[in-house]
């Protein structure tokens, strides 16, 4: 009797809990691409493109803190298979922010000019990073 006592015990904890908390797969910043950012939001996400101009969207459900960040590529080199740094663009940004679009502007170009296979980064302004993806140029 003191054997089922115990599995009853084990399964009711097991049901609680499994009832009262969330899973989530990601519970941080994500960080993904689009070709651009308009009046109606994204337009064409996804994780292949063409050579040029992208948008890096960083979004997430609490504030990010962050006021200097950086956006860096680093591309993938296929003879080493290994990861190597491409470019990186600075920009500063509210603490407050959930949701930010970083775009070509005055003082970054942020284009993919060759086909490869890029790792972008978000990184704090100790270069400590915040949410990374992967991306895929072709021509």
């Amino acid at each position: 009797m003191k054997k089922l006592y115990f599995v009853f015990a084990i399964f009711a904890l097991f049901a609680m809990f499994g009832l009262t908390s969330n899973v989530h797969a990601q519970n941080g910043p994500v960080l993904y691409f689009c070709e651009k950012y308009g009046t109606d939001g994204e337009e064409g996400i996804s994780d292949r493109f063409s050579t040029g101009y992208l948008t890096v969207m960083v979004k997430c459900d609490y504030a990010l803190g962050l006021s200097n960040v950086s956006i860096q590529f680093d591309k993938l080199n296929m003879n080493s298979g290994k990861f190597e740094y491409y470019k990186k663009f600075e920009y500063k940004v509210e603490p407050s922010m959930k949701y930010i679009y970083f775009a070509k502007n005055k003082t970054a170009d942020m284009s993919f000019d060759t086909p490869g296979v890029y790792r972008v980064f978000l990184l704090d302004d100790n270069g400590k990073t915040v949410t990374s993806g992967l991306i895929e140029i072709i021509r």
